[in-house]
């Protein structure tokens, strides 16, 4: 049984030069894989590419040289923020490639020109080249473009959106998903006796997906909601609708972001609200500055990757490159270092549906994942803290999966 380590941390019991060998390991009885702003908030803006015109299309190009040949599909020449973040994303993805020494795969490199039909290309190159899965893209409205191709090969697609609505057969999303926050944060809250709940979520699409999370965790947990109301532009009315419905609360969860959760613990504050008499309750988007500054929001829990991970790898790639990676950088490291292992260790099936969706998951550089078999995921996440000086861990993130 070899096990799972990441250069990152050593192995209980091993030597840390045992664990920089080898990047990523398999246990073959119950398969594990090791290999600023919060995580979820850093990829939901890549829901739709930028408004700017992308620059000239980058040319494909390869990484590595092993017989395993795997598409990686990023907006490399995608205009502002996107286009740094997929070169930033392809340096932990040939990171991952480095640290894992020598893998028997070979990346195939396309530049999607931050476009469906650039995705589409570029799968279609990737395939005619040999390729047996692909990684990627990275925009949400590229991955069905991606996946015609891929479903006509009849091979998987790892993809990189938070949009959950686009997995689905052979198309799987390694990326920060609200419901895995909206578990983890549900779960811990009734262990510690918080079971009734007033929830307040913004009126979006990411309001919906954590409101459908939250009715469903709640009750899995032997918990209830006792008060529910969306915002929009107003704040204060839904705010004054679940202060008058608190006294049978004893957590109160808002799942936004660092600027939106301030403005409604402001205003649950101004509708008479004591926030200080209940526990606060939020979702990754409370890895925020803003947050850990607000005086009313001190002592707040939140789900989210263990930080220790990505300071870890943080470490790594300024060494090697000489700048700060973007946070989805370790998507694209555990894509590659995923692949690398099950080309090691799984023969000809190394990418079959049954591997991917081994329910003992895997794990990276920001914890436990494992693939459910409609495309979505699950996290083991940490819970932590929300404190003046940042988030710190109350509960760390679980050693394996449960049933």
């Amino acid at each position: 049984m070899v096990r799972a380590r990441y250069p990152k941390s050593p192995v209980p019991g091993s030597r840390s030069s045992a664990t920089r060998r080898s990047a990523l390991g398999l246990l073959l009885s119950a398969p594990l894989l090791s290999a600023c702003a919060g995580v979820q908030q850093s990829l939901s803006q890549f829901s739709a590419p930028p408004a700017q015109p992308a620059g000239p299309q980058q040319q494909a190009t390869t990484a590595g040289t092993g017989g395993v040949k795997v598409g990686l599909i990023l907006p490399l020449s995608a205009a502002g923020n996107a286009g740094l973040a997929a070169q930033s994303m392809r340096n932990g993805a040939e990171m991952a490639l480095a640290e894992f020494q020598n893998p028997n795969i070979q990346l195939l490199i396309k530049d999607d020109n931050g476009s469906p039909q650039g995705a589409q290309a570029g799968a279609q190159q990737a395939v005619d080249e040999g390729a047996e899965i692909i990684l990627g893209p990275l925009f949400a409205q590229s991955v069905p473009a991606v996946a015609q191709v891929a479903r006509t090969r009849g091979i998987s697609v790892i993809a990189f959106s938070t949009d959950s609505s686009i997995a689905g057969r052979g198309v799987y999303l390694l990326s920060f998903l609200p419901e895995s926050d909206v578990n983890r944060i549900v779960e811990y809250s009734a262990s510690i006796g918080k079971r009734s709940l007033a929830v307040l979520v913004p009126d979006n699409a990411y309001g919906n997906v954590v409101e459908a999370a939250v009715k469903a965790a709640a009750p899995r947990r032997g918990g209830r909601i006792v008060a529910f109301e969306k915002y929009g532009a107003d704040r204060a009315t839904p705010a004054r609708t679940v202060a008058q419905q608190l006294g049978s609360a004893d957590a109160l969860f808002i799942a936004d972001d660092g600027d939106a959760v301030v403005s409604v613990a402001d205003a649950m504050t101004a509708a008479g609200a004591n926030l200080r008499n209940i526990q606060l309750l939020g979702t990754g988007l409370w890895d925020n500055p803003r947050v850990y500054a607000s005086a009313a929001l001190q002592g707040g829990l939140y789900a989210a990757p263990d930080p220790a991970g990505f300071r870890a790898f943080s470490g790594r790639y300024r060494t090697k490159y000489g700048g700060e990676p973007v946070r989805t950088a370790t998507l694209a490291y555990d894509a590659v270092a995923l692949v690398a292992a099950l080309a090691r260790t799984q023969g000809t099936t190394r990418f079959s549906p049954d591997v991917l969706t081994n329910p003992s998951g895997f794990a990276g550089i920001d914890g436990l994942f494992r693939f459910r078999a409609d495309g979505t995921n699950e996290r083991g996440l940490a819970v932590m803290k929300v404190t003046q000086g940042g988030g710190v861990a109350v509960a760390g993130s679980p050693k394996s999966f449960g049933a």
